[in-house]
């Protein structure tokens, strides 16, 4: 049987307050030409479908749009969908009630049967084929607090509860196949020693560090392991069978440096029958950073100018801008002056990304004492910050403004 392993696509989401609809929709357009070019078998979305826990209305009719497609083009189509941690669990299960008769398995919520145990019945889906069950899913959603077994003794409560839970879903599914029937696992978490981006860095850490789960954590008779949560694409400890998809667009200017993906491998009662082969996403809306590294607005006014003219084009479909400057102080006009040179150019001005330049001596951060702070001036604390921030003496005409305001506010207070 064939696979295609894909996660986190995060409809909805706006981009520097650019809307991405049409680019999710591309991608699903894309994607159901996929599933019949490469003939699927089996769909796999290891979570976070939307980028938060209230999608629209319209990013919602676009994931329900595309499954109607999916298995309109693909009537054999199985389709295994978990949520993920930018989810609503509930929210995502909804449909399940229309969905019962169909294909198509969402697990969103941890199940739980009457005595409050985890359900791993609810949890494990046959695959299956003409000839009957091919094998078993492991279906884990993101895992929250409480979503998983606690463990008696445990200095990490999370990481060895994913653990846990892992080990007693694989021997239930043990259990219930036979000797030629592979199982699989989805999972949406933070792998040990994963390659991740800066969105990954400040959106992904939830826990400080605590919720790195090692490959360990996954049994080595599971045939594959797939992964959301992370963006890049990669396997996991060296492990062929254990890997993130990542996801299909760019989320940040951090993720424009490399391939977006999906993974399609084949399956026979022995596991893996095949190399997973990497599908490139065709790019609808590129990224563009100018310069390539942070410059004086000078000469970043000088490669903007560089630019394409729009002469007529679509600018709905122009590449996203971040423009790289590096200034030596406070610049208050510095997004108009930007805005005027981009007028007729063929980008949309996402983010204006500001450096200043580092002091030449390693200074190392200076702590700074409550009964310190308490016996400094408001000017005191304000010029700190100031000469911290920018790298350069306060001007005398910003002290003067300062200088002012403070005694405004001193006098209304008296």
């Amino acid at each position: 049987m064939r696979f295609l392993h894909t996660a986190d696509w995060h409809i909805g989401q706006l981009f520097h307050e650019f809307d991405r609809h049409f680019e999710h929709q591309q991608f699903l357009n894309w994607l159901v030409q996929k599933l019949q070019d490469e003939q699927i078998d089996v769909l796999l979305i290891s979570g976070d479908i939307f980028d938060q826990a209230n999608p629209s209305a319209a990013a919602i009719r676009l994931l329900y749009t595309f499954l109607n497609e999916a298995t309109a083009a693909c009537p054999d189509l199985q389709v295994i969908v978990t949520a993920g941690n930018h989810d609503s669990a509930t929210r995502l299960e909804a449909p399940k009630p229309l969905l019962s008769s169909s294909n198509i398995h969402i697990i969103g919520v941890m199940p739980r049967k009457d005595d409050g145990e985890i359900d791993y019945e609810a949890l494990t889906i046959p695959i299956k084929s003409k000839d009957g069950i091919f094998g078993w899913c492991l279906a884990v959603p993101f895992l929250r607090m409480g979503d998983y077994p606690e463990v008696n003794g445990s200095k990490n409560n999370y990481v060895d509860g994913v653990c846990a839970l892992y080990e007693e879903a694989f021997a239930y599914a043990d259990e219930l196949r036979d000797a030629n029937q592979p199982i699989i696992a989805l999972g949406h978490l933070h792998a040990l020693n994963a390659e991740i981006t800066d969105l990954d860095k400040s959106e992904r850490l939830i826990m400080g560090g605590v919720e790195y789960i090692p490959g360990t954590a996954f049994p080595k008779e599971l045939s594959y392991v797939a992964l959301g949560h992370i963006h890049k694409s990669q396997k996991i400890g060296g492990h062929t069978e254990i890997r993130y998809s990542g996801s299909p667009i760019p989320m940040s200017f951090g993720e424009r440096g490399y391939q977006h993906q999906v993974l399609v491998f084949e399956m026979d009662e022995r596991g893996l029958s095949s190399e997973v082969t990497r599908i490139e996403v065709p790019v609808t809306i590129p990224l563009l950073s100018v310069p390539d590294k942070h410059e004086p607005l000078e000469t970043v006014i000088k490669a903007l100018m560089k630019l394409e003219n729009a002469e007529g084009r679509a600018l709905n479909v122009a590449p996203y801008l971040q423009v790289r400057v590096l200034l030596d102080g406070p610049e208050p006009s510095l997004r108009h002056k930007i805005e005027q040179v981009l007028e007729g150019k063929y980008a949309r001005l996402a983010r204006i990304d500001v450096r200043y330049p580092k002091k030449k001596s390693d200074d190392s951060e200076e702590l700074v004492s409550p009964d310190l702070l308490h016996s400094m001036s408001p000017l005191e604390i304000f010029t700190r910050h100031y000469e911290k921030r920018y790298q350069i003496e306060l001007p005398e005409t910003l002290e003067k403004h300062f200088r002012t305001v403070a005694n405004e506010i001193e006098q209304k207070e008296q």
